[in-house]
């Protein structure tokens, strides 16, 4: 169960460790040193290039290891919401994977919930409770 792949790994560490506030401080430093050199070597297309080229280099990967982390992390979230749906007396299994269906489909399922909020609120005007389930 917990055969991760070398790339999810390297993924999520990576993701993580970028994510602290040396990492940023180090970024910021990074670029306040190419700012400063700037009067040195003349604002000249070589030292513009160079921020340039590394900037571009690390958003580029970076888009990968945060999309793979991203992907993990919504997959574990629908797997748990659909394991609530599941062992909850009451609810619709047929929501379990909602995440699957085409754009028509879930803007239905999204329109009924969006009535059932509706009449909810109107509910809670008349002095009705907003608990429950609102089928019979």
């Amino acid at each position: 169960m917990h055969n991760v792949s070398w790339y999810s790994r390297f993924a999520k560490g990576a993701a993580h460790f970028c994510g602290r506030p040396l990492v940023f401080a180090l970024a910021v430093a990074a670029i306040a040193t190419w700012i400063i050199t700037g009067p040195i070597f003349g604002f000249s297309d070589t030292w513009q290039l160079v921020i340039n080229t590394a900037t571009t280099i690390i958003t580029f990967l970076m888009v990968f290891l945060i999309q793979n982390t991203q992907n993990r992390d919504t997959q574990a979230i629908h797997v748990k919401l659909d394991e609530l749906i599941r062992a909850t007396h009451g609810a619709h299994n047929v929501l379990l994977d909602l995440e699957e269906l085409e754009e028509d489909n879930l803007h239905e399922f999204k329109l009924k919930y969006e009535a059932l909020a509706s009449a909810a609120r109107a509910g809670l005007v008349r002095g009705d409770l907003d608990t429950g389930t609102p089928e019979p």
